[in-house]
């Protein structure tokens, strides 16, 4: 039996033991096995690490911009130059199929060479005073130390697409991953070293939220936290970074719908909606968690897109032919039986899945069918929750009001998609939804020069392109007197 592989926290440029003498298993959501340790470090680890990485980045910004992207695109290159072992640990940490993985350490590095484009571009304004001989500069600067919180679904590209544009921006960082998925993230430690960025630039810590996740945030060395992962947590955080109205970016959950109008190229349609909903196992924040069909396209839309669920392939996420592999943990497994149990009781029923797929292959790990419930009302359960992995409620409408009225009822406002080949309908829809992010005639999937912006419990703040950028600094407003 291979030797199990132990990580430890990333300080100041070098890799240390906590102090804590405790380590936290990493189980394969495939198999069950432990594939990895990490350090469980403490709130006092956490503290150190702020005031080394504020102190690194008081020199950090001395450097022109362009000097910090010209390191920061050589990380973005080690990434690429390691894809293949980066991939193979986001499969065994997080279960996503390899081919998603590999996409996932490329778009990573692309996230970072976005942001080092960006290096020239920080501008600021000179605005004409009221008083004579006077002229108003704002000037854009680093915010300091960034705290940088990420989820378990995409935890290296949620990584890159924090530390790219926080770095540009002239701040340090400290990323702490989630417990499930820290693998590939801590590995950042090594090829940043390699590519020569300061000590204390890039710090990486592992441990529970409650100490070390507190602990950083609370400080006041934390000048910004940037935070992807749920609507409850995220809540949390505002409420611990409020003492020192430390500056918050936060995208959380999310319930988009999937809207198929009559006019719809129905085959596209149906492709989208499929991918929408079972990519990643139905792990990702902007996936089609509800759809809602026209009737009068209903029954031959509904025929195409079970046909096309029943033939999803389940199972190992190394092999090329696998479209969907487990959820991550047996918290989540549980959630996804709860809430068709529930769904179940409320009046639906299972069109599709349901359950666990049997078979010797799924004796271990944390797998469940792609699920398709039908015989949905607005009030359901299913219809608010979100799931978070591979179920569908699927509804009925009749008009563009009520469809609208379905869509908006809803406690989030991440993202929504809208299937119409009628341009009326779509800048109806687009006045109307209450989304910050509105895909029309495709499935969900933000490009790094667009805006990743959720309203409501959804998030605030926004991240990618140039206005996420923008929330990597401050401004600072100067009144320059002169002698005529």
């Amino acid at each position: 039996m291979s030797q199990i592989k132990e990580y430890q926290l990333f300080i100041n440029g070098k890799w240390r033991t906590s102090t804590s003498g405790q380590t936290i298993d990493i189980i394969s959501p495939s198999t069950e096995e432990v594939v990895a340790r990490v350090q469980n470090g403490t709130a006092e680890e956490a503290l150190e690490t702020l005031q080394l990485a504020d102190k690194a980045q008081k020199e950090w910004k001395k450097l022109p911009a362009r000097s910090r992207a010209e390191l920061l695109y050589k990380l973005a290159q080690e990434i690429k130059a390691n894809s293949d072992y980066l991939a193979e640990l986001l499969v065994k940490e997080q279960g996503k199929l390899l081919k998603v993985a590999k996409g996932e350490v490329a778009v990573t590095a692309s996230f970072i060479e976005y942001a080092c484009e960006g290096a020239r571009r920080i501008e600021g304004d000179i605005i004409p005073s009221d008083n004579p001989n006077e002229q108003i500069w704002i000037q854009k600067i680093p915010r300091g130390v960034v705290v940088a919180i990420t989820a378990w679904n995409f935890p290296l590209a949620l990584a890159g697409r924090k530390l790219g544009p926080a770095l540009v921006a002239g701040n340090s960082i400290i990323i702490k991953p989630t417990s499930e998925t820290p693998l590939a993230t801590l590995e950042l430690g090594n090829l940043a070293n390699k590519v020569g960025i300061p000590a204390g630039v890039i710090n990486i810590l592992t441990g529970p939220g409650r100490a070390m996740g507190n602990a950083l945030v609370e400080s006041p060395i934390c000048k910004m936290v940037t935070m992807t992962g749920s609507t409850p947590v995220g809540q949390q955080i505002a409420r611990n970074a409020a003492q020192n109205l430390t500056h918050v970016q936060l995208e959380l959950g999310g319930k988009a719908p999937f809207i198929v109008f009559e006019d719809a190229d129905i085959d596209a349609a149906v492709e989208s909606a499929l991918h929408s909903r079972f990519d990643n196992c139905g792990q990702v924040c902007t996936c089609n968690e509800r759809m809602y069909v026209h009737e009068d396209i209903y029954d031959v839309f509904m025929k195409k897109f079970i046909a096309k669920t029943k033939a999803l392939k389940v199972g190992n996420p190394l092999l090329e032919e696998t479209d969907m592999g487990p959820k991550v943990n047996q918290n989540e497994l549980e959630h996804m039986e709860h809430l068709v149990k529930v769904s179940i009781e409320e009046g639906a029923t299972i069109a599709t899945g349901g359950k666990r797929p049997t078979g010797a292959e799924f004796e271990k790990g944390y797998w469940f069918e792609p699920t398709v419930l039908t015989n949905v009302t607005q009030d359901m359960t299913i219809v608010h929750e979100e799931s978070f992995g591979p179920i569908l409620p699927v509804l009925k409408f009749k008009t563009f009001e009520e469809v609208i009225e379905y869509a908006n009822d809803c406690e989030y406002g991440l993202a929504a998609m809208v299937f119409t080949n009628n341009m009326n309908t779509i800048m109806k829809c687009n006045d109307e939804l209450e989304y910050g992010e509105i895909y029309v005639n495709r499935g969900h999937g933000e490009q790094h020069q667009g805006f990743h912006n959720g309203y409501k419990l959804s998030g605030s703040g926004g991240e990618d392109g140039k206005y996420g950028f923008e929330q990597y600094m401050e401004k600072k407003t100067f009144y320059i007197k002169h002698k005529a």
